[in-house]
């Protein structure tokens, strides 16, 4: 059983790792030794996802073929994050910039499936990047924790 405050416990031990860190390729590597796809903390927050979507408080809204929510707004006891979780089957998302960077948990439910080209696992963006985020080879739920819950979706025609 996963609760919404429970879950928001789990992403304090996820900010602990990140706090005071440059969001750059040496806290990916980090984030992937120390909370990797076999750790204990990643387990119990693919476990709480899992639940959550299935309770329906996370993933409730649905967009272009994919089903997305705030789980939780930007909060001091999170470093100033947001998180929110998509779950996506083969597509591509909406092209958005990250101002302050974005952290991503990559959560296969199928086969072999890829976030941005990247497996179970944590990919980080740093403060100006820009995606269409695009899941392949299967079906996958992808956790984000947004700096000051910063996101900026890019304008189409």
């Amino acid at each position: 059983m996963s609760t919404p405050d429970q879950f928001h416990a789990l992403m304090r031990d996820v900010t602990r790792l990140t706090a005071g860190q440059p969001l750059d390729a040496v806290l990916q590597a980090r984030l992937n030794r120390d909370a990797g796809p076999q750790s204990e903390l990643f387990q119990s927050i693919f476990a709480a996802c899992r639940q959550g979507v299935a309770d329906g408080w996370m993933c409730s809204r649905e967009g272009g073929g994919i089903r997305y929510g705030r789980v939780i707004k930007p909060a001091p006891d999170l470093e100033g994050c947001s998180v929110d979780v998509v779950d996506m089957d083969d597509l591509a998302g909406p092209h958005h910039t990250h101002p302050n960077g974005e952290i991503d948990m990559i959560m296969p439910l199928t086969g072999d499936a890829r976030f941005d080209g990247h497996g179970a696992g944590w990919l980080v963006y740093g403060p100006g990047s820009a995606h269409s985020p695009t899941v392949t080879q299967g079906r996958a739920l992808v956790l984000y924790l947004l700096p000051g819950g910063a996101i900026e979706f890019t304008r189409s025609g």
